[in-house]
């Protein structure tokens, strides 16, 4: 069974096809700085009636699960108690994204508009590498990912970069903190205090996910916005970025 999580990625697109649809199952959140944001919260999308019953039982249980899961079916005597849990989405947040919905478009056009701008102006910078999505895909933009090559800056520490960044006042660039190789976190290597049925759990061995934590180790990424009033802070952060970059000897230690 694929179940996707699309957290970062509403509307994008591979092929035509949107995230979401490829699997039985999708979830998204919708925090802050999501391209469909409500504040908090997240939904989950399924054209799956068994599977939706299942999500309504972890988190939805009691009155909504006693009115949408037939009196017959399997399920049905847990609609009280579910699975122990109540983790649905305040009604508020719901409200939000529902009337957020219609400008999702708009929300992702001015995304890519201004993702393109940032890339522009970081081309061919000493230290930078910028994405390059192939044709058939629509990113959503949720943030963009830059490759660091300390070899092209004297060897300057990614850390040593960022603080350097930081201090002209981007100080929203940062490195990816939980998208990291799942053997680097604690419940997928050592899992017992989490999980006691799992204490035995034999986690990854050390070499494994060599290219995830390659990649890991060499992304920063940006913010990106949407709207024309906010064009001045994507030139202010991708100008502070070059500046870094140009003065990075003055850097090295």
């Amino acid at each position: 069974m694929l179940l996707e999580d699309g957290s970062h990625a509403h509307g994008a697109t591979w092929r035509g096809q949107p995230v979401g649809s490829f699997g039985r199952a999708a979830a998204f959140s919708m925090n802050g700085p999501k391209p469909l944001s409500a504040g908090e919260g997240g939904f989950v999308a399924t054209d799956d009636t068994e599977l939706y019953y299942r999500v309504l039982l972890h988190g939805q249980y009691n009155k909504r699960c006693r009115r949408e899961i037939p009196a017959d079916h399997a399920l049905a005597p847990y609609a009280v108690t579910g699975m122990g849990l109540k983790l649905r989405i305040h009604p508020l947040a719901a409200a939000l994204a529902a009337a957020q919905l219609p400008r999702l478009k708009g929300y992702l056009a001015g995304r890519e508009a201004v993702a393109a701008r940032m890339r522009r102006a970081l081309r061919g910078v000493p230290g930078i590498d910028v994405p390059h999505p192939p044709s058939h895909v629509s990113p959503a933009w949720y943030a963009l990912p830059l490759r660091y090559r300390p070899d092209q800056l004297a060897g300057l520490p990614v850390e040593r970069f960022l603080e350097a960044v930081h201090a002209e006042g981007a100080d929203e660039v940062d490195l990816p903190g939980s998208t990291r190789a799942l053997g680097d976190h604690s419940l997928f290597h050592t899992p017992g205090a989490l999980l006691p049925g799992y204490a035995d759990h034999q986690g990854p061995a050390a070499d494994s996910f060599t290219t995830a934590r390659r990649v890991h180790g060499s992304t920063v990424k940006l913010p990106v916005w949407h709207r024309d009033q906010d064009l001045h802070l994507a030139d202010a952060y991708t100008a502070a970025i070059i500046k870094v970059a140009e003065h990075h000897k003055e850097l090295v230690k």
